[in-house]
């Protein structure tokens, strides 16, 4: 943990001033908090209500006693204790057309609100309750209720002040709850997001930090839980691209150590192959027809031999060098590469040219000769490995025609195919040679000279062994380039 902890710092990782954990408790109490002025706002006006519904139920059983005794026959201080008792300065009721004030304080006060309490719409309830917190202490209330006995209605006098603070006390002892609510589900909910979302989040940011430290290392991917929600599809993604970028890397730092090792050998093996050039010089100048024969054939291998070396294996570095395109008789081009295979004469594996007679193809010469040496080596490979082999049943076949401005060149071969593995990694280095020990760079290669011509190569499917399709498209003709040619000439 400490190590995941300097790792982040020390790559500028830094957590903000709460982190996830504290933003989730903030959030949580703001919204538990404002979840409960959503549901003070109601409860402070059903409360002035109810309070106000109290009063006018003890001013209906003060009004029977004031109305059931005769006319001044309550004394005067028993109304001020039923007052009193009912926290009222006035009681009066109106029935049918007489409006009687059953008791009343020395003192006649000067009304501020009137509050009707037989129709209360909610929304004058939450007005009302807001300005009775708001109305001073001295603002007096005339609050109107049903009468009882069939009287049309009771009119009780009352001070704000005793609303207010009862309000008041009720808001307090509201607020107080609320907190210890906010408190409680706020703990409860940090908990249980800490647990089932943010430690799992910091794991996972932790392996991707010391993943970024060493990506090449197998001990570095993370090991996903059995989680089967979406933090366990992130596990699990995570840890097949982790997989996946640690082996691409592996494959890139061998490539790397492969271009040093070819590099080295490279070196003296074109010193080596120039010691066999002037060997070959001095040969030729023999007079044995033999030797005056192979001599220029054996000369041209090893000056191409020299070129191959001398590019150090052009995969290896940054691109092949720009094809020099000339009109290129395809034919003898075809009969080179099958020299240069060994298969000329007789030989155990047959070769079949079916190629469109006088067929050039504007390309690079040496640069086509490599795609089909490639193409067909890798033929000729497929095909010893079921040695014995039989001309017959044993076949390369090389066929080229032109489609208007396009050379379609097809290389196949009678042997038993690619197999799968091979086939979904075409093209690619070190993954698509279909035989123990190759490398792959074979198509690799070829699949780039191609494409340097503006060409396509693919394999065909459904067919008797392998079959490569690659076209070479004519150069476009620059007209202004031509003229400026013919101008200059």
């Amino acid at each position: 943990m400490n190590e995941s902890v300097d790792t982040a710092r020390r790559l500028g990782l830094r957590a903000g001033p709460l982190g996830l954990s504290g933003k989730l408790l903030s959030l949580t109490i703001l919204f538990v908090m404002l979840a409960e002025v959503l549901i003070y706002v109601p409860s402070i006006a059903n409360f002035r209500l109810n309070w106000l519904n109290d009063r006018l139920a003890s001013a209906h059983t003060a009004a029977l006693v004031l109305d059931a005794a005769p006319s001044g026959m309550v004394p005067e201080e028993l109304a001020r204790q039923i007052l009193s008792s009912i926290g009222a300065r006035a009681v009066a009721m109106k029935m049918g057309q007489q409006r009687r004030l059953l008791a009343a304080t020395d003192m006649s006060p000067e009304v501020h609100r009137e509050i009707d309490m037989r129709d209360v719409r909610w929304f004058r309830a939450i007005r009302g309750a807001f300005q009775a917190l708001s109305d001073s202490e001295n603002c007096i209330l005339m609050v109107i209720g049903p009468a009882p006995r069939g009287g049309e209605f009771i009119e009780i006098i009352i001070d704000n002040a005793p609303l207010q603070k009862a309000m008041y006390r009720f808001s307090w002892n509201i607020l107080i709850l609320s907190l210890i609510i906010s408190a409680i589900t706020a703990a409860l909910v940090y908990f249980a997001l800490h647990y089932m979302f943010v430690r799992p989040m910091r794991r996972i940011t932790e392996n991707i930090t010391q993943f970024r430290g060493d990506p090449e290392s197998p001990a570095r991917v993370l090991i996903a839980s059995r989680r089967a929600d979406e933090i366990g599809m992130i596990e699990n993604e995570l840890a097949a691209m982790q997989r996946e970028l640690a082996s691409l890397l592996n494959e890139k730092s061998r490539l790397a150590a492969l271009g040093l090792a070819v590099s080295k050998i490279n070196h003296d093996l074109r010193n080596m192959l120039a010691s066999a050039q002037l060997l070959s010089d001095q040969l030729s100048g023999l007079p044995d027809p033999r030797v005056q024969r192979f001599a220029p054939k054996l000369m041209r291998t090893l000056e191409r031999a020299i070129a191959f070396c001398q590019s150090t294996l052009s995969y290896g570095r940054a691109h092949e060098p720009p094809p020099d395109r000339k009109p290129v008789a395809f034919g003898e081009l075809v009969g080179e590469v099958r020299e240069s295979l060994g298969l000329a004469g007789e030989s155990p594996i047959g070769w079949i040219a079916a190629i469109e007679r006088g067929l050039t193809v504007d390309a690079d010469h040496e640069q086509l000769f490599r795609v089909l040496l490639n193409l067909t080596r890798n033929a000729k490979q497929a095909l010893e490995g079921r040695a014995p082999n039989d001309p017959v049943r044993d076949q390369i076949r090389v066929t080229g025609r032109r489609e208007g401005a396009v050379v379609v060149i097809e290389v196949s071969d009678t042997g038993p195919g690619l197999p799968a593995l091979a086939r979904e990694h075409l093209f690619e280095a070190f993954q698509g040679s279909a035989r123990p020990g190759g490398t792959g760079l074979g198509l690799v290669i070829a699949a780039e000279l191609v494409r340097a011509h503006g060409g396509e190569i693919r394999l065909i499917e459904g067919t008797l062994g392998a079959t490569f399709r690659f076209t070479i498209p004519d150069r476009t003709l620059d007209l202004k380039a031509s003229r400026d040619r013919r101008a200059s000439a």
